[in-house]
This record gives structure tokens, C-alpha cells and sequence, in this order.
């Protein structure tokens, strides 16, 4: 085997079930099982071999050994130049060779080369992305951004990672920022394969798939086959939505989701064979359309042991319409579950109903319940059910807006007559992870602004982007302010915080 990354497999052929052809999409027991994979080595290797690392690294390789101090040169300008997202100068690369000579001198040229990585990394312009403020500015002062800093702002939202080469020579050129240009771009890095950064890490916390790794339902069917099935389905939608520029509402009412045989048996839809995902039209009235029937959302607004219509109504209402609902008030009993000592027969709902008798309670769940009771049929991994318990499920409830709802479908199709407001939502969590920092009330107009052009092309994903990346907010800075990517802002804002780049 060479060095480098291989794909490596292992398998258990039981010849006398596999009867047929068809029996090897069948689910059945087999005796024996493979506990680990043990690769040993290498044996007489002569080098380090060739692997995808060593090639990004080593542009050239030295033939003799008058060419190895030009050649390292070459290797260090041009690492050094992405890690810091920039041209580098005669100094940075002269700083960086002493590095090299001590190594090189310890043992030859791989080790030099190892040194002045190493010095590299340790460099504070690869650590932190610096945005240099102009000296002739007073504190408060509004500028523009540099090229070579959008160009990182610019790869770090859509990529979560550096600019490539062709952004990084239109920053250096100064041409990054003409609006033909940075927008050719966007919709460039868009269609690229490393804008599944922006569905693993924007859907990720937005959606909370990152939680689902954690989750442990106390459900026997649950595996980790079905945790990671549930958050493929949800990043394939989100990925599907970027890819053929949809509008952002069709999360709310797909007319398909992707799906394997695992994922596809645990939701009772036939005709689906493989461990492959692939796309399936689903029904009109099909409670799978849209994110409310994602096992990955029902399985995280549930707790260990049951479903929650709180802890989902809250959730939809929070990251779908904006809607945050208070915390209960000190001293309420939030505890449906009991102490553990009697056997509960009674359902959720009813428990929840007698919890609501309480006035206190009365005025928050009257908001939350509804939303939380359309999606019980769907027990706490996602699976239907009729029954919960001893009592027969029953999804009714009435909105705040008065409209009645009986089911996943209505619900559906309530959330898409305030469709404007899911737009709004998914706007501001977009501009939130791409700005890294809180929103706040002066950047209110400019979320406004950029639903009002997308509307004109039924909220397309990349009009959201479009309208955020070429924001004031997004290439431009306040000088000395408390808010580093924010204009318009107070003098005294202090209640804004600083946070993490996304």
C-alpha cells in the first residue's frame, strides 16, 4: 500500500442467506462480527512517499544541492503567502528562512523546510485575521475595508477557510471590490465544492445539527446509523438549496428530501434500497415535507425520554419566525415526568394541559403548545406515531393568530403564510455568521433592505448572500468602535459584543 490517504472496507458474506439478489438489501443477523482494523507498517520504506500533504507543500523539489536555498525560498514565499492571505515581503520571507538554514543545518533540506512551516504557523497573521485602520482617522470614523481583507472576510463566510488564488489576485489587483467583479465572485465560490463549509458550519449551528451528535434518545431503534442518516437528509436539503440557487422558503415546503433505505424505512417510505442518499419526491400532503418532518429537528426539540411540544414549539418559533419566548418565571414547576415513582400513562398533551391550568403558565404555552402539539404524531426520533402511551394522539390546536391546526401539514402551511418572517429569521442568522458578531437594532434597515431586493427574485439563496456581502456592515469598519464590523453604530454601544469570527 503507498502512503497516503486510502479508503479502506471490511465486510461479512453470509453465502447461504444471499439467496437472492434482492436479499442483500435485507436487514438480518450475521454470525461473527469485525471489531477492529489493524494496519501495520511500513515495512523498508526508502521516503515519506507522495501523499496529497507533501504536494501542496513542496511546489519544487531541489535536484542538487546548489538549488536548495532558491528552491526553499520558492516553498516559503508561496506558503507564506497564503497563510497570511497575502503578498508577503522580501523581509517576511528573509525572517522565515532563518528558520530553514537552522533546520536545514540540523538535517538537510526537509527538516529546513519543516522549521520555516512551523515559524509560519506561529505567526500572527496566520493566527488572527489583523484589519489594518487607517492613522489619519478619528475614533468613530466610517472607512472601507481593504481588498485583501474582504477577500478573507469574503472566503471565511462562504468557505470557513482562505481565499484561493484567483480571489486572492483580483484583492491584490484592487479589483475585488468593483460590484461586477465581487459579485462574479460570490456566485463563483457559491457553486464551488468547499461551500459545504457554509451547510456543515452555518446549518450546523443554525439547525442545531451539531447537536445531534451528542444526543442519546432512549429509543431502541436509535443507532448511530439513523443519527448520522438524520443529519445527511438535513445538510443534503440545506446543500440542494445553495447549489440550485432555490428560494430560501422551500425548507419549509419541499416537495422532496433525500433519503437512504435506513433513513427511508425509519419513515415508512417504500421503494427506497441502498446506503446511498438520493432525492425523492414526496406527496402533497406528506408530513416529511419541509424541515418540520427532519428527524434530525424533532430528534434535538426532544428530550431523552419523550417528546416535548414546548421545548419544539419554542424552537420553531425561535429559529424559524424570530419569535424567542420567554423563560418560565421562578418558582414554576416545569417537571412533567414526575419523581420516578409511579408509572405515567397519561400523554404529554394531557400533561401539558393540566400544567396549563396555571395563569402563570397559561400565557406563554397558550403561544408555544399549539405550535409543539401539530408535530406529536412524530414520537421523539422523528418516527409516526399514532398512539401516545395509552392515549390516542391528537396534533389540534389553535395559533395565535386564531387559525386552527391538525397536523404536521397545517402547521406547514401556516408557517408558510408568514413566510416573510421565516425569510427575515434565516436573513439575520446568515448575516449574524457571516458579520461574527450580535446583530443589533441599526442593522435592522440593512437586513430590510436585502429581503426587500430578494423578493423581486422569490428570496433566492444567493440574493440573501449577494445583498449581505456587498453591505455596508460586511466592507466596511468603524475606527476605535467597540463594534469592529458594524456602521452606523452609537458612539456608546456597549451593550454590542464581540464575537468569534463564524
Amino acid at each position: 500500500m503507498t502512503a497516503g490517504p486510502h479508503t479502506i472496507t471490511a465486510g461479512i458474506v453470509d453465502l447461504h442467506k444471499a439467496a437472492g439478489v434482492n436479499d442483500i438489501y435485507k436487514q438480518y443477523s450475521v454470525e461473527g462480527n469485525i471489531n477492529r482494523i489493524e494496519i501495520i507498517g511500513p515495512f523498508d520504506a526508502t521516503g515519506p512517499g507522495n501523499t496529497p500533504s507533501r504536494g501542496k507543500i513542496f511546489s519544487c523539489y531541489p535536484a542538487t544541492d546548489d538549488e536548495q536555498t532558491g528552491c526553499a525560498e520558492t516553498i516559503v514565499a508561496d506558503l507564506a503567502g497564503k497563510a497570511f492571505r497575502g503578498p508577503v515581503s522580501a523581509n517576511d520571507i528573509a525572517s522565515i528562512m532563518t528558520f530553514y538554514y537552522a533546520g536545514h543545518e540540523e538535517a538537510g533540506f526537509e527538516s529546513g523546510i519543516q522549521q520555516a512551516i512551523s515559524r509560519i504557523l506561529i505567526d500572527p497573521r496566520f493566527l488572527v485575521r489583523f484589519e489594518e485602520e487607517p492613522v489619519h482617522l478619528s475614533p468613530g470614523d466610517v472607512y472601507a475595508i481593504s481588498d485583501l481583507e474582504l477577500a478573507s472576510r469574503l472566503s471565511f463566510f462562504l468557505w470557513s477557510s482562505i481565499p484561493d488564488q484567483e480571489l486572492l489576485q483580483l484583492a491584490i489587483e484592487k479589483e475585488l471590490k468593483e460590484p461586477g467583479v465581487l459579485l462574479t465572485q460570490v456566485d463563483r465560490m457559491l457553486r464551488d465544492e468547499k461551500s459545504a463549509a457554509l451547510v456543515e458550519n452555518f446549518a450546523g449551528q443554525w439547525l442545531y445539527l451539531r447537536d445531534m451528535e451528542t444526543v442519546t434518545p432512549e429509543e431502541g431503534e436509535f443507532d448511530d446509523n439513523l443519527r448520522a442518516a438524520f443529519i445527511r437528509e438535513t445538510q443534503l436539503a440545506v446543500a440542494n438549496l445553495i447549489q440550485e440557487d432555490l428560494p430560501v422558503t422551500d425548507l419549509l415546503n419541499a416537495s422532496y428530501t433525500f433519503l437512504n433505505d435506513k433513513l427511508a424505512e425509519h419513515y415508512g417510505i417504500d421503494g427506497v434500497r441502498g446506503s446511498h442518499f438520493r432525492k425523492v419526491a414526496l406527496d402533497a400532503d406528506s408530513p416529511r415535507r419541509g424541515l418540520l418532518g427532519h428527524g434530525s429537528i424533532l430528534t434535538v426539540t426532544s428530550t431523552a425520554s419523550r417528546t416535548s411540544p414546548v421545548v419544539r414549539g419554542s424552537w420553531i418559533l425561535e429559529n424559524l419566525l424570530s419569535a424567542p419566548v420567554p423563560a418560565p418565571p421562578p418558582g414554576v414547576e416545569t417537571n412533567l415526568d414526575g419523581n420516578g415513582s409511579t408509572v405515567i400513562t397519561t400523554s404529554v398533551r394531557q400533561r401539558l394541559e393540566a400544567h396549563r391550568e396555571d395563569p402563570v403558565c397559561s400565557s406563554c404555552h397558550s403561544i408555544i403548545d399549539p405550535v409543539g402539539f401539530a408535530l406529536e404524531n412524530f414520537d421523539l426520533v422523528g418516527a409516526w406515531r399514532e398512539y401516545d402511551g395509552d392515549a390516542r394522539v391528537n396534533p389540534t390546536g389553535t395559533l395565535l393568530d386564531g387559525s386552527t391546526v391538525n397536523g404536521p401539514a397545517d402547521l406547514r402551511k401556516a408557517l408558510m403564510g408568514y413566510s416573510e418572517l421565516f425569510v427575515e429569521t434565516m436573513t439575520e442568522k446568515l448575516f449574524t455568521y457571516a458579520l461574527g458578531r450580535e446583530l443589533a437594532y441599526f442593522d435592522m434597515p440593512t437586513i430590510r433592505s436585502i429581503i426587500h431586493e430578494a423578493e423581486e427574485n422569490d428570496y433566492r439563496f444567493s440574493d440573501l448572500v449577494r445583498g449581505i456581502v456587498t453591505s455596508e456592515q460586511f466592507t466596511k469598519r468603524v475606527k476605535g468602535g467597540t463594534d469592529s464590523m458594524a456602521v452606523s453604530a452609537p458612539e456608546n454601544n456597549s451593550q454590542v459584543q464581540n464575537l468569534p469570527e463564524a
